[in-house]
């Protein structure tokens, strides 16, 4: 009865927005606010949330400090890291009260919350005193829900007006670490106070890394901060990283953390998956998995890729999307058929779309036809065995969208499914042909 109704009621109707926001007083109230014992920041943008809320939640363990972390595919408390299968962004309140509950009795100290505009929207962080909230960028997505991008950035917003609002806490001091390359910069400064942080590499900003150095397996750069400079060495490699670092830098310098100890915490992590995560393989080709799914991600994905030197050929395994923003369907297409030398179009969740009529609404924006370096393949691993078996000498397999989801929502129901062991299991398998 209640999912038929859901079908029935729009996302943005004030009744359902309406019925969120009771049920996140409710959860509240149960749980006795438990994140007002804790410094609470708040990760949203459209692409990277992920990696950034990992890389914070991270390093701020390694720098000793007892962490409650909540992100799109894991979650942490204190010393325990759990597998997030709610396939949301922010859970649902009642789930993310009892969670910030047993991490208050864990003692944990600081909560890092990765947050979508859906979760904002349907007051999933209500009665939630945060006291830094970081945004990066905002591109096309979720237009399913604001349908315009006007009704987007304003919900993303609503996050700032309420670190001005929220309750403030003795102990550490608001920020706003907020991108002043974002062609929407002004709306966010202009609601921001009190400690302004801004921050890109390529502008005059608060924190821009000189002397950056690729090496073979990580990458060393200084960044000059009041009083001190900060010798940074990380394993995390690709351009984009050192966008994240930058912005895990800013909040460790709001949490008042030590140069050394904001050093030593980001050399000793040595991968954050998720992100243009490498499978290994004894091939003499590349595979990347990765969770591009707005045009934004995809085009920057593919950009990196391409710098790389010796690379051959771009293999695409990419998505057949579900019944949500069908407006990004023909950009993201488009950036495929043009950055890619090998396309794969599969499934991903279908939800209530079939997977066929979702293929059929995207054929008309690939640049190519099939058999022309172009395959239709709906079995999401027969299009990854497809993809290795085509893999040459300094060719490149990019997985996209799903990374470390490890269910996949069918029309019937969800069922077990993971990428990565996916591609493990595939290339044992031709490993396994060639010894015979």
């Amino acid at each position: 009865m209640l999912s038929k109704l859901k079908k029935l009621i729009s996302l943005d109707n004030p009744l359902r927005l309406g019925y969120h926001l009771i049920r996140a007083v409710i959860a509240n109230f149960i749980y006795w606010f438990p994140s007002k014992w804790m410094i609470i920041i708040w990760i949203t943008w459209t692409n990277w949330k992920t990696t950034t809320t990992n890389i914070i939640a991270r390093w701020l363990i390694n720098a000793w400090k007892k962490v409650f972390m909540f992100s799109t595919v894991n979650y942490i408390i204190a010393d325990k890291e759990y597998r997030n299968d709610t396939k949301m962004t922010t859970p649902d309140v009642f789930l993310l009260q009892r969670l910030l509950l047993e991490a208050k009795k864990a003692w944990c100290e600081i909560a890092v919350i990765e947050t979508a505009s859906h979760g904002i929207a349907m007051h999933r962080n209500w009665g939630i005193d945060y006291d830094i909230a970081v945004l990066t960028n905002i591109t096309r997505d979720h237009l399913d829900l604001h349908k315009t991008m006007d009704n987007y950035v304003r919900t993303k917003l609503k996050l700032f007006k309420s670190l001005i609002s929220s309750e403030r806490k003795t102990w550490v001091k608001k920020t706003a670490i907020i991108n002043i390359e974002s062609e929407y910069k002004d709306l966010f400064l202009n609601e921001t106070y009190d400690v302004l942080t801004t921050y890109w590499l390529d502008y005059d900003s608060n924190l821009k890394p000189i002397n950056i150095v690729n090496w073979l397996d990580y990458v060393t750069f200084e960044l000059k901060i009041p009083d001190d400079i900060l010798k940074i060495k990380t394993r995390l490699r690709w351009k984009h990283n050192i966008y994240n670092i930058l912005w895990a830098i800013w909040v460790f310098l709001s949490l008042w953390l030590k140069p050394r100890v904001i050093e030593k915490s980001i050399a000793e992590v040595e991968v954050v998956p998720w992100r243009l995560e490498e499978v290994k393989n004894y091939e003499w080709f590349k595979i990347f998995i990765d969770y591009a799914h707005t045009p934004d991600a995809l085009e920057k994905v593919l950009s990196t890729l391409k710098e790389i030197e010796w690379i051959k050929r771009i293999i695409i395994v990419f998505w057949a999307t579900w019944d949500r923003d069908k407006t990004k369907r023909p950009i993201m297409w488009k950036i495929v058929s043009q950055m890619s030398d090998f396309v794969i179009l599969t499934q991903d969740d279908d939800y209530t779309e079939k997977t066929n009529s979702i293929i059929k609404d995207v054929l008309p924006w690939i640049e190519r036809k099939e058999w022309e370096n172009f395959w239709i393949i709906p079995d999401r691993q027969s299009a990854i065995r497809t993809a290795l078996i085509e893999a040459s000498e300094n060719d490149v397999v990019l997985i996209a969208w799903k990374w470390d989801e490890h269910l996949m929502m069918t029309n019937d129901w969800p069922v077990d499914y993971n990428d990565k062991e996916e591609v493990i299991k595939i290339l044992k398998e031709i490993d396994d042909n060639k010894v015979m």
